[in-house]
């Protein structure tokens, strides 16, 4: 378990990160299109994992402008936005702000992703949603950074992700 805050105000989450150097956990996510994607969609491509509670705050609708801006850039790198929004509000947000350099993905049927990967609150006004954080996985999938944000309220260290790239 490890602590985070809300504004200032302690909460826990289901688990740790997964440990840098360990390979990443599979994954069952739906996509756009209510299809499914795993960690093979993304075979031989390195992923940065842009996680948040809600597309619809802030501070995570911030995360994904800048990351879409980023990954324009980023050669043989997709960024992967996972929430647990259901992938129709996802859809409407990256098409009114016309984002197309990052993948939205889904945890909304299970949660599973959420707690496999230690990120599912269980406690406090977002309980049951994911901690804002961020996981850098190369070109095998093995993790090379990860940022678990102190406050959700906070943006995620965008050069540091990018730099373990």
């Amino acid at each position: 378990m490890a602590n985070v805050k809300l504004g200032g105000n302690p909460l826990h989450t289901s688990g740790e990160l997964p440990a840098t150097g360990s390979h990443a956990a599979d994954f069952s996510l739906v996509n756009a299109d209510l299809g499914t994607s795993s960690l093979d969609t993304y075979k031989g491509k390195k992923l940065i994992l842009n996680i948040f509670p809600s597309i619809d705050t802030g501070t995570c609708a911030t995360s994904v402008r800048e990351f879409n801006k980023k990954a324009s850039s980023l050669d043989n790198t997709t960024v992967l936005c996972i929430s647990r929004d259901l992938p129709f509000a996802q859809k409407r947000f990256c098409g009114a702000e016309g984002i197309e350099n990052v993948v939205t993905l889904s945890d909304f049927r299970d949660g599973e992703f959420g707690k496999n990967y230690g990120l599912e609150l269980l406690d406090g006004p977002l309980k049951g949603l994911h901690a804002r954080s961020v996981v850098v996985l190369d070109e095998n999938h093995q993790v090379v950074y990860t940022e678990l944000v102190p406050d959700i309220k906070d943006e995620p260290n965008y050069d540091a992700a990018l730099a373990a790239l």
